[in-house]
């Protein structure tokens, strides 16, 4: 009879205990807290876990705590992780269409990647890559891209020769051959040492990020070029994702739809006060370029467009260009 009472508290216990843990939900990124992308995973894990308590426990690990950008991939589809953000220059070689947002002087500004991204074409996207085990949750905004180097890039002839950081992305490769540059492939976390020591010249990146990072502190000067766009995909594992109980996935959905809204109202606002601190920092200096200097800069970097068109898909090239024509 003791045995019995003993058996039966022992799995009451354990039945009190797995009701009590929470799912843990592990959300990997490269970036600071302070970004837009470090702000909107903060505001994930205070809405999941509001929307469904006791039932997740979300973990955030920003600066490449736990996965650099160079493994963060191989760890979500390994089940080491469940969320990740990359940017979306990492997903050529799962789907050639992603590489669409790599492409130079493609949207004019912010407000036009946000109409193609919402766009039918843009949210086909996010479910391009299922079959290769990655589901897309949403896009988050960073910011348009400023070239930087240690001598004043006025016209592409003054990138021939210098060594610019390049994320892992072909269509980025050919971008910076085009003007004459060598592209380096680094992982995030190198840029700030490659750059003081001259293993680099040169990078590109938005203002959020030339700050945080403090890359204006290693590099002479500031293109305000505007020439690209530095989004992100927050994914997730699809076959994780699909096994979730309906409530749990309801909860998340609401949750990552909330915080990537909430993002990409920082990116908005946050995008001058970061350009407005690069210069009070006084420390690299901010150049703008003239109408002249980005149709030369445009015009060196149209052939890039061509030698990608054909495996983006032209129809979706198409339907980017006229998010800008608002």
């Amino acid at each position: 009879m003791k045995l019995k009472i003993a058996l039966a508290a022992a799995l009451l216990a354990v039945g009190f205990g797995a009701q009590a843990a929470p799912m843990v939900i592990k959300f990997s990124h490269v970036v600071a807290d302070v970004t837009p992308k470090g702000q909107a995973a903060l505001k994930f894990k205070e809405l999941a876990e509001k929307k469904l308590p006791g039932k997740v426990e979300i973990q955030v690990f920003p600066n490449s705590q736990l996965f650099g950008d160079g493994k963060e991939m191989e760890a979500l589809l390994l089940g080491d992780v469940q969320i990740i953000a990359p940017s979306l220059a990492k997903f050529g070689k799962y789907t050639p269409k992603l590489q669409i947002f790599d492409l130079p002087f493609l949207f004019d500004d912010l407000a036009a990647v946000d109409r193609f991204q919402a766009s039918k074409e843009g949210q086909g996207l996010l479910t391009s890559m299922s079959k290769k085990g990655i589901t897309g949750l949403g896009y988050l905004h960073n910011g348009m891209k400023q070239l930087s180097a240690n001598k004043p890039l006025g016209m592409p002839a003054d990138a021939k020769g210098l060594k610019f950081r390049i994320q892992a992305s072909d269509v980025l490769e050919e971008q910076f051959k085009a003007v004459g540059g060598n592209p380096q492939k680094l992982a995030f976390a190198e840029v700030y040492q490659a750059l003081q020591t001259g293993v680099v010249d040169g990078t590109e990146n938005p203002w959020s990020n030339i700050y945080s990072k403090k890359f204006h502190e290693v590099q002479s000067y500031i293109m305000e070029s505007n020439h690209g766009v530095l989004d992100y995909m927050v994914i997730t594992n699809t076959k994780w994702w699909d096994g979730l109980p309906p409530d749990i996935r309801k909860g998340l959905s609401e949750a990552m739809t909330e915080a990537i809204k909430f993002g990409n109202k920082v990116a908005n606002e946050e995008d001058a006060n970061f350009r407005a601190k690069v210069i009070a920092d006084n420390k690299a200096k901010v150049l703008p370029m003239s109408k002249e200097h980005l149709t030369a800069w445009r015009t060196a970097m149209q052939p890039v467009w061509k030698k990608f068109e054909g495996e983006i898909g032209p129809d979706l090239v198409k339907a980017a260009l006229k998010a800008n024509n608002h």
